[in-house]
């Protein structure tokens, strides 16, 4: 059986490291961020990013995170795997993705499987959708 899941997540600290590759405009950076979910997924997480930055601004970054929660009153831990970008550094043509990373889930959430994606609204607050199945 497939779920679906929502809510909205705030970003509790955004550490960013010092670029460690500057070439041509484009800048690489390392991010820590920490972050609280509201909705269906209640919990906190902890992630490492790998951010692109041009001339243009943001305009990608892949990252790992791994969440601690009850998600649909299921209580475990599980990992996203993120993927993320814009063509132009604005945000009307960005997207952010997630993944569920096989064999990540652990207490309830053992064996979850999904996708799903973040969306910045207009006044600069992430809600997140994820479809998942439980296996």
């Amino acid at each position: 059986m497939t779920f679906q899941a929502s809510g909205a997540f705030d970003i509790d600290a955004w550490e960013a490291e010092k670029p460690y590759d500057e070439q041509d405009g484009n800048k690489l950076a390392r991010v820590h961020v920490r972050k609280t979910f509201h909705g269906d997924l209640v919990g906190t997480s902890s992630s490492e990013l790998i951010t692109v930055e041009s001339a243009a601004g943001p305009v990608a970054y892949v990252g790992i995170e791994h969440v601690q929660g009850i998600l649909h009153g299921r209580e475990g831990t599980f990992v996203l795997q993120h993927s993320a970008g814009t063509e132009d550094g604005t945000p009307g043509t960005q997207w952010l993705r997630w993944l569920i990373v096989p064999t990540s889930g652990t207490g309830e959430l053992a064996g979850v499987r999904g996708v799903g994606r973040i969306t910045v609204t207009g006044d600069g607050r992430h809600t997140w959708e994820l479809e998942y199945t439980l296996g």
